[in-house]
């Protein structure tokens, strides 16, 4: 999978980033799968893998064709310019 959101089930902030998902998904026909950290271990290591300590926490955007990353919370052109790499 290239499009990656890492996001907690509690997390407001990833909350308020998931309509925006949903839009780049219908608008770029591309799939982002959302990878919930807070109550699963395994995908914890993963997001730490992946951030190697920039970001810390979540929603972390993670593109892994480019490599390219957004910590926390951001505006639809930066999801849709993560998005096309």
């Amino acid at each position: 999978m290239a499009l990656l959101m890492f996001y907690g089930t509690e997390c407001v902030h990833c909350h308020e980033m998931m309509p925006l998902v949903e839009k780049l998904e219908k608008e770029l026909k591309v799939k982002v799968e959302q990878v919930e950290t807070w109550h699963n271990g395994a995908n914890a290591k993963k997001l730490q893998d992946l951030d190697k300590g920039r970001c810390g926490g979540v929603p972390f955007f993670y593109n892994d064709k480019t490599g390219k990353f957004i910590c926390g919370s951001g505006t639809y052109e930066d999801l849709k310019k993560w998005a096309k790499g």
